[in-house]
């Protein structure tokens, strides 16, 4: 009894068997159905869309960037593809994409077999569709930070769109985490022992409803000064306004930015582990307490991302650096939670060939390493000294963003993919797509640690030949193309798959060892 309550509330249960979703539904279900598979489905593809977009223009500014002296680009070109990337993979990819899944996951793992307010769902998704053509149209280059006064001051008549899709992308983001919390709790098993995916949408829930009214705020500040609505600015300090009020209103939003895709993909993991395993996670309160105090230490710490906070003296600094290392304490938990439980049993053979696993528990071992150079960002010496506005940063944020998270997606794409086809993956190519991300994510979040080090500066579209530059440049690039190879094997597999892969069993994921079913009771049957 005790190892059924555990296995309910750690949702490894199976309730639903594969389909073939994608070649039932029409164009119109696709688009306007309010059925929470094909809202779903909808995101997940938009967003895999968005992500060959923003990689698109990486690899463009990456060729710039391949060796010193101009090549291609031009000041202005280079900055608007990089803002372009930068916004496009954080609200066009990442968060779209987990929280599409946690959509489908949610009424799977809690019974209900249902999305409640999809027709939120549904407009958040038409919204941020309407942001993303904006953005497109309006090029902006500000960069994802949208700094004020320079983000209204780049001569580019068509920049107020930019500023317009930010106030959308507030607007769709509070919408899904409406829908998030709604659901969360929605199983009929009580919340003590709801599984940890509902806790998991609940609290990143409420952080998406809190942490965006200040994003909407700074779109609509952003707007009025540049178009000079007022007569008195909000951001714009030769009218009045101040740049400080910006910046704390930007990253009230901006830091638990970090934790709207982050805490999803988390809850990913808390769904396929035990999954795969054939048992429960180590421990249950300490996920559900740590999904609490990430939620709480989200929003006080946005002030570390300004340097002038930690260009002055007082108390108020070494408050937040205090915050900012409280908050490794959940991270660590859910770590911990993780590793504990790979380590309670013999891994099964089922797991150890599953594409879903693999990148699974490499974003374990990129969330480890991208978390160990936090632990300076967070230091007042050291960030305003040494690594701030260098590549250091751009090493930790992709080292999380998308070591971490990019792949957990991957990983619950992956998982689902013979739920929403009927067909299994061809496994070479999933082992080529895997290879070809792991080696050269881990090279180019590398070789931006090493560019960091040497004080290599953010957001230039040209250097000089100082030691070590030009070769930790190289290395970015080379590995920023081996993703890219990647991502071409994992879109060739899915096409391919769909038509001519191996009908998906009942059960896709079987757990066994030596190709024999485990000798106690699978969640997965």
């Amino acid at each position: 009894m005790t190892q059924e309550l555990e296995l309910e509330r750690m949702g490894a249960k199976a309730h639903w068997k594969p389909e073939n979703l994608t070649g039932k539904m029409s164009l119109n279900e696709l688009l306007f159905s309010n059925e929470y598979r094909h809202i779903a489905l909808k995101g997940i593809f938009t967003s895999l869309i968005m992500l060959a977009v923003g990689g698109i223009f990486a690899l463009i500014f990456r060729a710039e960037l391949w060796v010193p002296d101009v090549q291609f680009l031009g000041a202005k070109v280079y900055m608007t593809l990089m803002t372009l990337h930068g916004m496009v993979m954080v609200f066009g990819f990442l968060i779209p994409m987990v929280v599409s899944i946690c959509y489908y996951l949610l009424p799977k793992v809690l019974g209900t077999e249902r999305l409640y307010w999809a027709g939120a769902a549904q407009l958040s998704y038409w919204i941020l569709i309407v942001a993303a053509v904006l953005l497109v149209i309006g090029r902006p280059d500000f960069t994802w930070t949208a700094y004020a006064p320079m983000s209204f001051r780049t001569g580019n008549p068509w920049l107020w769109m930019g500023h317009v899709a930010i106030i959308l992308v507030a607007i769709s983001e509070f919408l899904a985490g409406a829908v998030l919390v709604r659901n969360a709790f929605s199983g009929s098993g009580g919340w003590k022992n709801t599984p940890l995916i509902a806790w998991a949408c609940g609290t990143v829930g409420l952080l998406f409803l809190v942490s965006v009214l200040p994003l909407g705020f700074v779109g609509w500040g952003l707007l009025s000064d540049g178009l000079q609505w007022t007569s008195v600015a909000f951001f714009d300090p030769s009218r009045g306004g101040s740049v400080e009020f910006f910046l704390y209103m930007f990253w009230t939003y901006g830091h638990p930015a970090v934790y709207l895709p982050f805490v999803p993909a988390i809850a990913i993991i808390y769904t396929l582990m035990p999954r795969f395993l054939g048992y429960p996670m180590w421990s249950y309160w300490s996920g559900v307490i740590a999904f609490i105090l990430l939620m709480l230490g989200a929003m006080p710490i946005g002030p570390h991302h300004f340097q002038p906070l930690y260009t002055v003296s007082g108390d108020y600094q070494r408050f937040v650096q205090f915050l900012t290392l409280l908050v490794f304490i959940p991270s660590v938990l859910h770590v911990f939670n993780w590793i504990a439980t790979l380590f309670m049993k013999p891994i099964p053979d089922s797991a150890r060939r599953a594409i879903p696993f693999k990148f699974m528990i490499f974003a374990i071992a990129f969330i480890v390493y991208g978390g160990a150079t936090a632990f300076l960002n967070g230091q007042i010496a050291p960030d305003s000294d040494f690594i701030h506005n260098t590549y250091w940063i751009p090493a930790h944020f992709h080292a999380m963003f998308f070591g971490f998270v990019g792949q957990m997606a991957i990983a619950g794409f992956y998982f689902l993919y013979p739920y929403f086809t009927g067909k299994m993956y061809n496994q070479a190519m999933a082992n080529a797509h895997f290879w070809l991300w792991q080696v050269g994510l881990f090279i180019k979040i590398t070789a931006m640690g090493v560019a960091g080090y040497l004080y290599f500066p953010r957001w230039v579209y040209d250097y000089l030949e100082m030691p070590g530059w030009v070769e930790a440049q190289f290395f970015i690039s080379v590995g920023g193309y081996l993703v890219g190879l990647g991502f071409i094997f994992f879109v060739v597999n899915l096409a391919w798959s769909s038509s001519y892969g191996k009908p998906a069993p009942d059960n896709p994921w079987p757990v066994e060892f030596d190709g024999q079913p485990a000798p106690a009771a699978s969640p997965a049957e």
